[in-house]
């Protein structure tokens, strides 16, 4: 099995309910996220894929959520902008516009701050 990783920023303002006081808060994250593909087998390059398609399918992924108010977004509309909702979108948005036979992607890891991330971790 190989899988590559690629890394990628994006701001954005949320809140949460329920989870604690300071998160309650509007407030934003400089997010970073870290998205894994993966597969079996090598192409006639020697390569599972090419990671400017990955960065092309992932950039147009972020900029749905880039600068911008995750609440108030059609994305977040029947769950809460957490980050593991934010990883769970990453990935299957991602999945659906990579087509790559035998590549998939694996996980999404979605860190609000240097310490502390969600990852989905896909089927």
């Amino acid at each position: 099995m190989f899988e590559l990783k690629v890394t990628t920023r994006f701001a954005a303002a949320h809140r949460l309910t329920m989870v604690g006081k300071q998160c309650e808060n509007l407030h934003g994250h400089n997010w970073h996220v870290e998205v894994y593909v993966q597969g079996e087998n090598l192409d006639k390059g020697g390569v599972l894929m090419d990671f400017g398609i990955v960065k092309k399918e992932l950039k147009k992924v972020i900029d749905t959520l880039d600068h911008t108010y995750l609440n108030e977004s059609e994305i977040f509309k029947d769950v809460p902008a957490s980050s593991e909702h934010i990883a769970m979108y990453i990935a299957k948005e991602l999945e659906r516009r990579i087509d790559v036979d035998g590549v998939k992607v694996s996980r999404v890891s979605a860190w609000e701050s240097e310490n502390s991330c969600a990852t989905y971790i896909a089927d």
